[in-house]
């Protein structure tokens, strides 16, 4: 059976949000605005009140969509079973480069900068952060299941450390800060490498 197709009102909604990312990626958050988002879009402001009331709500329903997105993409990675940790590590690598190119990391790290002095920007953002600190804390523990204790860090401090790495990551390549002795995306690539010769020495599958 295949899916509904989707009613007006929600293909109208989903084209407001790329209009939306595209601004964004465009213009920053300054340049963010209902105005410049419906003349990108061809349409009358009204519609973007009528589906998101306001330019707080646009932004908070596109990055939800994103992220959610995101989020499914990287649960069907990690409970593959037919890949090792290594390779899901891999994976994320190479995702990395792909939400770099699509302007997704750097719309999360706009809207990090916008939830410093806007509450409700801030909270979604967080929430949205924590959604991915949970599925790396899940794959921590798994990996501890595999691959036994890294002592002397636990689940929770292994995933926090990744986070805050890839986070950091993201901020440095936006800014040109990628270059020879400052090779990000190679030194995350030789975390894989680590673990690949950890799951030998464990006998790991």
């Amino acid at each position: 059976m295949s899916d509904p197709k989707p009613t007006k009102s929600a293909q109208t909604k989903a084209q407001i949000l790329r209009a939306a990312q595209k601004t964004l990626l465009e213009n920053g958050f300054a340049g963010l605005s209902t105005r410049r988002v419906a003349d990108v879009l061809g349409a009358p402001m009204s519609q973007i009140q009528y589906h998101f009331g306001s330019k707080e709500g646009m932004i908070l329903a596109m990055f939800a969509d994103m992220n959610a997105r995101l989020i499914d993409r990287q649960k069907a990675l990690f409970e593959d079973p037919d890949l090792s940790i290594s390779q899901q590590w891999d994976m994320a690598c190479e995702f990395l480069d792909d939400d770099i190119s699509s302007g997704y990391v750097g719309i999360v790290q706009e809207l990090i900068a916008a939830g410093w002095s806007n509450p409700k920007i801030g909270a979604a953002v967080s929430e949205g952060l924590d959604t991915w600190q949970s599925l790396l804390t899940q794959v921590a523990q798994r990996s501890e299941r595999t691959l036994g204790p890294f002592a002397p860090f636990s689940a929770e401090e292994i995933a926090t450390l990744v986070a805050v790495a890839y986070l950091g990551a993201e901020a440095q390549i936006l800014l040109g800060r990628e270059r020879q002795d400052m090779p990000i995306r190679k030194a995350l690539r030789r975390v894989g490498d680590a673990i690949r010769a950890l799951e030998v020495a464990r006998g790991a599958p």
